[in-house]
């Protein structure tokens, strides 16, 4: 499986891949469906379209940050 990174990708281009996925953005922020802004599951925030992160085998979007990361790890394994 080849490693992409978010970082460069044009929000454009993220918010297709969010489509895909079965969400949507408003531009700023991950929504659902239905239009609702999405939780980081780990850390209080609302995930942000430029810092967001989709772990490998995983559809569950996060912020990138340290703490999500590592209780995502924590939860499901090493998945780099």
């Amino acid at each position: 499986m080849e490693k992409v990174s978010l970082k460069n990708i044009p929000n454009e281009t993220k918010i297709t891949l969010l489509k895909e996925l079965g969400y949507d953005s408003d531009g700023e922020f991950v929504i659902d469906s239905i239009g609702n802004k999405i939780k980081d599951r780990y850390v209080d925030v609302f995930i942000r379209i430029d810092n967001m992160v989709i772990l490998p085998g995983s559809v569950i979007i996060l912020d990138n940050n340290e703490v999500s990361i590592s209780n995502y790890i924590e939860e499901f394994g090493d998945v780099f």
